[in-house]
């Protein structure tokens, strides 16, 4: 009767885990993989900076900081074991203002909460890092590192004994006592014990068609890049200090690995799920997104900081006055337009931003409701979460 045991809906670098977990926490069980793509890893896994977050950030005791700590190492860890290519380079965390160094300071105490290796610059020592990097004060936080994260989401589909169907988007879910089943857009039916929703952009949409309410909202935030056009500018990565009302780090440098240097990213409203350009509009999205009261209450109270990230969208120029608080010799002509990620946001109805990853359990059904950055790096012990929920149900 059953097509499969596990059917896991969304094949970016979450949902790819959550089969490889499978397999190996209990092996023989059968999962299949929906993609609406014809391949893994075509939007938040492949559209980002590729870094492998430390997990200084998050609050102590939190998913983030505990799945992010554990798998940064645990990255490193896989990708030197399947021959990806990866790199600990660490990074700068750097205040450009003196109102910033009390955020520092607490980033600091925040970084040896989570058990994570900081030290301490003055501005001497930060050019010892970047010689044109500058700033009043700075940490170098060591584990933080560089990978390709579309190569370990091929190698978690290539690893994971899972049956993977690309071009195999989810249209209607019929969830029953005995079990799951899903159809397609090309018309096919699928069966399965337990159902697992990583669609990361489209998750709420998921929860909804199996006939949960999530509660919260996706509300899409495009993040814009450009790349150095000399990479010999920056070694690293580098960083400003983030503020704490806000899930976004602001523009930063980052060296690929590849060699280039990406610079950003900003966080502007898109105007679709996966709205990569100012052109890509979805009437449905976008009135599903202003529909949402909580979206009304984010503009109300951040309108200030939403009107500095439009601005830097709109204007190649405003957007080098941000680098060069950090770079103060690059001009424009030294930034190129790179390709643009959006980051799938989850928010709740009073307008908060849900700050930590959101996993919810229904009836032969797990959630994944928030995972955006630092997913990635965390993806190997979200996997294994995600596995520890669903196994008893099936």
């Amino acid at each position: 009767m059953f097509d499969c045991d596990v059917l896991v809906i969304g094949g970016g670098i979450v949902g790819l885990s959550t089969a490889y977990a499978l397999q190996r926490a209990a092996p023989g069980t059968r999962v299949a993989v929906l993609e609406k793509e014809e391949g893994p890893a075509r939007h938040q896994t492949g559209r980002n900076s590729g870094v492998i977050h430390s997990g200084i950030y998050y609050r102590p005791g939190s998913l983030k900081a505990r799945f992010a700590v554990e798998g940064a190492a645990e990255m490193v860890k896989f990708c030197a074991e399947w021959d990806i290519p990866h790199e600990v380079t660490g990074k700068l965390v750097v205040a450009t203002e003196r109102e910033e160094l009390p955020r520092l300071h607490a980033l600091v105490q925040r970084g040896r909460e989570n058990g994570i290796p900081v030290r301490e610059l003055g501005p001497s020592q930060i050019t010892e890092y970047e010689p044109r990097v500058r700033g009043l004060a700075a940490i170098h936080v060591g584990t933080t590192g560089i990978v390709d994260y579309k190569a370990v989401a091929r190698r978690l589909a290539e690893s994971s004994g899972a049956e993977i169907l690309y071009g195999a988007e989810v249209t209607a879910i019929d969830r029953r006592p005995w079990g799951v089943a899903v159809r397609t857009a090309d018309q096919r039916i699928l069966r399965g014990k337990v159902l697992v929703n990583c669609a990361g952009l489209h998750c709420d949409r998921i929860a909804r068609l199996a006939g949960d309410d999530p509660g919260m909202r996706i509300v899409p935030f495009r993040g814009e890049y450009y790349e150095l056009a000399d990479p010999s500018l920056v070694r690293g990565l580098v960083y400003p200090v983030p503020d704490p009302a806000f899930p976004f780090l602001g523009v930063h440098l980052t060296r690929g690995i590849d060699g280039g240097v990406h610079i950003g990213p900003n966080a502007v409203p898109a105007l679709a799920r996966e709205g990569y350009d100012w052109g890509v509009v979805r009437p449905g999205e976008l009135g599903g997104t202003l529909a949402w009261p909580g979206s009304w209450t984010i503009a109300r109270r951040h309108w200030r900081y939403g009107a500095g990230e439009l601005r830097r969208s709109l204007s190649k120029r405003a957007f080098t006055e941000a680098v060069r608080r950090l770079l103060p010799g690059v001009d424009e002509s030294d930034l190129r337009p790179a390709a643009a990620g959006v980051r799938a946001q989850a928010v709740l109805r009073d307008g908060t931003l849900v700050d930590d990853f959101l996993i919810r359990e229904a009836p032969r059904t797990v959630h994944v409701l928030n995972a955006p950055s630092p997913a990635a790096t965390a993806s190997l012990p979200i996997g294994r979460e995600i596995a520890r929920r669903a196994l008893p149900l099936l």
